[in-house]
Protein backbone atom coordinates (compact mmCIF):
# COMPACT_ATOMS: atom_id res chain seq x y z
CA UNK A 1 0.00 0.00 0.00
CA UNK A 2 2.94 2.32 0.63
CA UNK A 3 3.84 2.37 -3.01
CA UNK A 4 0.48 3.88 -4.03
CA UNK A 5 0.25 6.70 -1.49
CA UNK A 6 3.14 9.06 -0.89
CA UNK A 7 4.02 9.94 2.65
CA UNK A 8 3.24 13.49 3.70
CA UNK A 9 6.01 15.03 5.74
CA UNK A 10 5.85 18.37 7.50
CA UNK A 11 7.69 21.15 5.77
CA UNK A 12 10.58 22.73 7.59
CA UNK A 13 9.89 26.04 9.30
CA UNK A 14 10.95 29.05 7.28
CA UNK A 15 12.17 32.36 8.64
CA UNK A 16 9.38 34.96 8.97
CA UNK A 17 9.69 37.66 6.36
CA UNK A 18 9.83 41.27 7.49
CA UNK A 19 7.79 42.51 4.50
CA UNK A 20 4.29 41.56 5.68
CA UNK A 21 2.93 45.02 4.84
CA UNK A 22 3.80 44.53 1.16
CA UNK A 23 0.92 42.07 0.88
CA UNK A 24 -1.52 44.89 1.65
CA UNK A 25 -0.36 47.17 -1.19
CA UNK A 26 -2.82 45.76 -3.77
CA UNK A 27 -5.69 46.18 -1.30
CA UNK A 28 -4.68 49.77 -0.58
CA UNK A 29 -4.35 50.54 -4.29
CA UNK A 30 -7.79 49.06 -4.92
CA UNK A 31 -9.31 51.29 -2.22
CA UNK A 32 -7.61 54.38 -3.71
CA UNK A 33 -8.96 53.57 -7.18
CA UNK A 34 -12.49 53.03 -5.82
CA UNK A 35 -12.28 56.31 -3.91
CA UNK A 36 -11.28 58.39 -6.94
CA UNK A 37 -13.55 56.65 -9.44
CA UNK A 38 -16.70 56.01 -7.36
CA UNK A 39 -16.85 57.66 -3.96
CA UNK A 40 -15.41 61.10 -4.69
CA UNK A 41 -17.58 61.89 -7.77
CA UNK A 42 -20.71 60.74 -5.91
CA UNK A 43 -19.90 63.02 -2.97
CA UNK A 44 -19.31 65.92 -5.38
CA UNK A 45 -22.70 65.37 -7.09
CA UNK A 46 -24.46 65.15 -3.73
CA UNK A 47 -22.86 68.42 -2.60
CA UNK A 48 -23.87 70.19 -5.84
CA UNK A 49 -27.46 68.89 -5.51
CA UNK A 50 -27.65 70.07 -1.90
CA UNK A 51 -26.45 73.56 -2.90
CA UNK A 52 -28.98 73.68 -5.76
CA UNK A 53 -31.85 72.66 -3.44
CA UNK A 54 -30.85 75.25 -0.84
CA UNK A 55 -30.77 77.97 -3.52
CA UNK A 56 -34.34 77.36 -4.77
CA UNK A 57 -36.46 80.51 -4.78
CA UNK A 58 -39.99 81.51 -5.71
CA UNK A 59 -40.25 81.93 -9.47
CA UNK A 60 -37.54 79.39 -10.38
CA UNK A 61 -38.48 76.79 -12.96
CA UNK A 62 -37.49 73.22 -12.12
CA UNK A 63 -37.77 69.62 -13.24
CA UNK A 64 -38.42 66.93 -10.61
CA UNK A 65 -37.11 63.38 -10.54
CA UNK A 66 -40.56 62.24 -11.66
CA UNK A 67 -40.40 64.45 -14.75
CA UNK A 68 -42.71 67.26 -13.63
CA UNK A 69 -41.81 70.65 -15.06
CA UNK A 70 -43.10 73.68 -13.23
CA UNK A 71 -42.61 77.06 -11.65
CA UNK A 72 -42.07 77.36 -7.90
CA UNK A 73 -44.87 79.24 -6.14
CA UNK A 74 -43.84 78.67 -2.53
CA UNK A 75 -40.72 77.37 -0.78
CA UNK A 76 -40.96 75.69 2.63
CA UNK A 77 -38.46 73.90 4.83
CA UNK A 78 -38.92 70.47 3.22
CA UNK A 79 -41.50 71.02 0.47
CA UNK A 80 -42.09 73.34 -2.46
CA UNK A 81 -45.31 74.16 -4.32
CA UNK A 82 -45.02 73.84 -8.10
CA UNK A 83 -47.41 75.25 -10.63
CA UNK A 84 -47.37 72.67 -13.43
CA UNK A 85 -50.19 74.34 -15.42
CA UNK A 86 -52.45 77.36 -14.91
CA UNK A 87 -54.29 76.76 -11.66
CA UNK A 88 -52.74 73.33 -11.03
CA UNK A 89 -50.42 73.25 -8.04
CA UNK A 90 -48.44 70.27 -6.79
CA UNK A 91 -46.60 69.95 -3.48
CA UNK A 92 -43.21 68.25 -3.96
CA UNK A 93 -40.30 67.45 -1.65
CA UNK A 94 -37.33 69.73 -2.16
CA UNK A 95 -35.01 66.76 -2.52
CA UNK A 96 -37.08 65.52 -5.49
CA UNK A 97 -35.95 68.46 -7.62
CA UNK A 98 -33.57 67.14 -10.25
CA UNK A 99 -32.53 70.35 -11.99
CA UNK A 100 -33.36 73.96 -12.58
CA UNK A 101 -34.19 75.08 -16.12
CA UNK A 102 -33.90 78.51 -17.74
CA UNK A 103 -36.78 80.93 -17.08
CA UNK A 104 -39.45 80.81 -19.75
CA UNK A 105 -39.07 77.09 -20.42
CA UNK A 106 -42.57 76.28 -19.17
CA UNK A 107 -44.10 78.88 -21.48
CA UNK A 108 -42.36 77.57 -24.58
CA UNK A 109 -43.63 73.99 -24.09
Amino acid sequence: MRSLIADAWAQGASAPSGLGWVEFIPLILLFVVFYYLLIRPQMKRAKEHKQMVEALNKGDEVVTNGGLLGCILDVGDHFIVLEVAKGIEVKVQKSAVAATVPKGTTKTL
